[in-house]
């Protein structure tokens, strides 16, 4: 995560709260509990600084779906419903002010399939804080949880409509703009000059991956912990929460769940639960969503189903989907591993994202059983090794291997990968009783990737044990996720990535911790081999570890008997077989739940191939089922008239534009294959979301301290009330201070109220 662009966020909402103070409720409500007090001053110069220390603005990271109404004219805040008169404020917000909105309305619904989920959250809010004589553009902020992909933005304002749509690039006629904000699980997009005072509804539909824990639990958290000033100050319309929950497991067993949330519970079936929450409240939730529901088993147990293809479905081959679920039973024999690391010390990975790797490795090497052995190779252009060979899993040698890595793995130079894959290769797999792990952790891009991709294949031999598994993780959006990932499918491995410096730990530790637990290997599916025809997505059944379930879905040609017979080896090398159920998907949108799982595995097939049968072939897809790819552009059309909902228009009628639509702006939702310039360049991570506002970047980060003080604390009047308390010497440092900032425009904005300038000047 970009350190700056979270400061400047939390700037922007931090000088937007002072801004709200100026908004007046009457005599019952003062402008003093509209929102939080400003930061106090600390009264401590010093001789080396002229300007006073101010304690840092707290977090205002969005902790649920927002609004704000950016405010880069001050003079326009007020109440629309009650005009207070205050003082003219002169100047402007650069970058502007973000003043979060009142909310009257919020409903989630949550519907749950085997391991993903679709979430829809409907708000309406206020633009309370701008008079009605003006108009504001306001910001929505959409954060999101694990593996988010937006869906589609509906918004409904007073004088006109928006809602998104995906197009082939061919017709998008705009610059795509970033959406990403803090963190690329958080989306941001723009509503254009809404009245002051007004009502409007917004409507954001997004999918995300459910997190498996403790061997039989699918997880959920969304982002619902709303800050207490959204809350109306006064409203004569009740305001009223309401949670909508459906979970259909795929499975024809008992469930079990529990919620942060109180839930009703609804007409409950076989593997499938309703819940229902709907109040009228007196403040928005505090707290993040958590729901969990748990397939209880204490055996490994799957199923298989099916689902025809609809009429207007580009591919009209049947769908299937099979999964594998390891249950709870952890008495059977561990596998042998034979574990080897690849590390990327380039020098981008420098400070946090190699600290925390080798925070993280160095805790894998602990959790390794007795009889395990391992290696550490590390590049940057050249190969250091921990050992020439591998070395067996003891105390000693993995207080060895800390130190060394502590001591030889310093982030400098290039990147290399082809050269420590080859050489990882060569290490394992010379006995037949282990399993190869090979971990490649890098934030970089290289030239020969596609060469790595086809050196592997010709090392991987299916139904061998002592195939190497490869697994990935990449740092940061400039390493191509698509070549990590296509190689973690060629090694029918695991493949994951943090986007973010903060959230490295976290998913390095989940992804090692799963991949060094092993449960049933080279997993074959008979009936797969008597279809006339099928395709799967990914390519290769992956082995099934004891923290991850195994799914897979495809398309096939020809029938599935009843009962399909799954086999796999066990720890003891012994052949274990189930025989799993073949059942038809009932209230189940299977290709939509199939839809990130076949688009990702597509389009990294399309990068490796450099096919464009099969780039076209994805596009289809991504505008069919209103899934975003590398091949589409999801863009905001706005509406000047009243639009019918987007789930009962069809794709093919949205393409057509009236003449009252125009594209707003395009959404960047891709994520691309890497970036090799900024590779060459050894920039680290998250360099490229540094600024969220163009024009006042660089003044920021020059005359950070002394624009935080004299734009965001003093307006005019109490400056020069001030300036006229001190003496000659004082007066005589404060006009050069003045006229060295006034050639950055550092005193081009008056941002806060007299009466809060006045408690802060009298700090002095």
């Amino acid at each position: 995560m970009a350190m700056a662009a979270v400061d400047e966020f939390s700037r922007s909402v931090d000088m937007g709260l002072r801004l709200s103070k100026r908004i007046y409720y009457g005599k019952d409500h003062p402008p003093s509990t509209a929102a939080p007090k400003p930061p106090s001053m600390d009264k401590c110069l010093s001789s080396s600084s002229s300007v006073s220390s101010f304690r840092l603005p707290q977090n205002h990271h969005p902790t649920a779906p927002m609004v704000y109404a950016v405010i880069a004219e001050p003079v326009v805040v007020d109440n629309p419903d009650i005009r207070s008169y205050q003082p003219y404020v002169h100047g402007r917000c650069d970058p502007p002010a973000l003043i979060p909105l009142h909310m009257v309305a919020v409903t989630l619904e949550v519907e749950c399939y085997l391991d993903t989920a679709f979430v829809s959250v409907s708000g309406t809010w206020r633009l309370h804080c701008v008079t009605s004589s003006a108009l504001c553009d306001c910001r929505v902020v959409i954060p999101m949880g694990e593996q988010g992909s937006v869906l589609g933005v509906e918004v409904e304002t007073s004088t006109r409509s928006y809602f998104t749509q995906f197009i082939s690039p061919k017709e998008d006629d705009t610059t795509a703009k970033s959406d990403f904000l803090i963190k690329p699980n958080i989306y941001m997009f723009k509503i254009s000059q809404v009245e002051g005072g007004s009502n409007f509804h917004v409507k954001v539909r997004w999918s995300q991956k459910m997190v498996y824990e403790g061997g039989h639990d699918f997880c959920l958290t969304l982002p619902f912990a709303f800050p207490p000033h959204v809350f109306p100050v006064f409203n004569k319309v009740p305001c009223t929460e309401k949670i909508l929950l459906h979970v259909n497991s795929g499975t024809c067993t008992q469930i079990t769940c529990n919620s942060t949330h109180p839930l009703k519970e609804l007409k409950p079936q076989p593997g499938q639960l309703s819940f229902l929450y709907e109040a009228q409240v007196l403040k928005w939730s505090s707290q993040h969503f958590y729901f969990a529901y748990s397939v209880c088993s204490n055996e490994i147990f799957g199923g298989l189903l099916l689902q025809a293809p609809s009429l207007h479905d580009y591919d009209q081959r049947d769908i299937f989907c099979f999964y594998l679920f390891p249950g709870s039973n952890r008495s059977m024999k561990a596998f042998r591993k034979e574990v080897v690391f690849v590390i990327d010390i380039s020098g981008s990975m420098r400070d946090g994202p190699l600290e925390k790797t080798k925070y993280e490795v160095i805790g894998s090497l602990w959790k390794l059983n007795q009889g395990d052995s391992f290696n550490i190779l590390a590049s940057n252009g050249d190969v250091r090794w921990f050992s020439s060979s591998l070395e067996l899993a003891t105390e000693e040698t993995i207080t060895n291997a800390t130190e060394w890595m502590n001591t030889n793995l310093v982030a400098d130079g290039g990147t290399n990968l082809m050269l420590p894959l080859k050489q990882a290769i060569e290490l394992v797999g010379k006995t037949g009783d282990s399993i190869p792990l090979i971990f490649l952790i890098t934030d970089g891009a290289v030239e020969d990737e596609r060469d790595i991709c086809n050196m592997m294949k010709g090392h991987i031999v299916d139904g061998e044990l002592n195939a190497p598994r490869i697994f990935t993780f990449g740092i940061g959006s400039y390493c191509n996720h698509y070549f990590l990932q296509m190689l973690a499918n060629i090694g029918r491995g695991c493949y994951d990535s943090a986007y973010d410096v903060d959230s490295i730990s976290f998913r390095m530790q989940r992804l090692l911790d799963k991949a060094t637990t092993p449960l049933l290997s080279n997993v074959t599916l008979d009936a797969l081999d008597n279809l006339e025809s099928h395709e799967l997505f990914p390519f290769r059944l992956p082995d099934l570890w004891s923290g991850s379930p195994l799914i897979v879905s495809g398309r096939y040609e020809g029938n599935f008997p009843d009962i399909v017979k799954v086999r796999g080896f066990l720890g003891d090398l012994s052949t274990y077989v189930i025989d799993v159920k073949v059942r038809k998907a009932k209230d189940m949108p299977l290709d939509m739940v199939c839809a990130r799982r076949e688009v990702g595995t597509l389009t990294a097939h399309a990068w490796l191939d450099q096919d464009r049968k099969l780039e076209e072939k994805v596009a289809k897809m991504s505008l069919q089922r209103g899934f975003p790819s590398e091949y589409t552009r999801m863009i905001l059309v706005q509406n000047d008239n009243i639009k019918p909902s987007l789930d009962s228009v069809l794709q093919e009628e949205k393409n057509s534009k009236s003449k009252t639509q125009k594209i707003s702006y395009a959404m960047n939702l891709n994520i691309g294959f890497g970036n090799l310039i900024a590779t060459a360049e050894n920039l680290p991570p998250g360099i490229e979301k540094l600024k969220l506002s163009e024009p006042a970047g660089k003044v920021m980060q020059a005359v950070s301290c002394c624009w935080t003080v004299f734009r965001d604390r003093f307006c005019c009047r109490c400056f020069i009330r001030t300036c006229g308390q001190v003496n000659d010497q004082c007066a005589i440092a404060l006009a050069e201070v003045c006229t060295a900032l006034a050639c950055f425009q550092c005193l081009s904005c008056c941002c806060d109220t007299c009466d809060s300038c006045t408690e802060m000047c009298s700090c002095l």
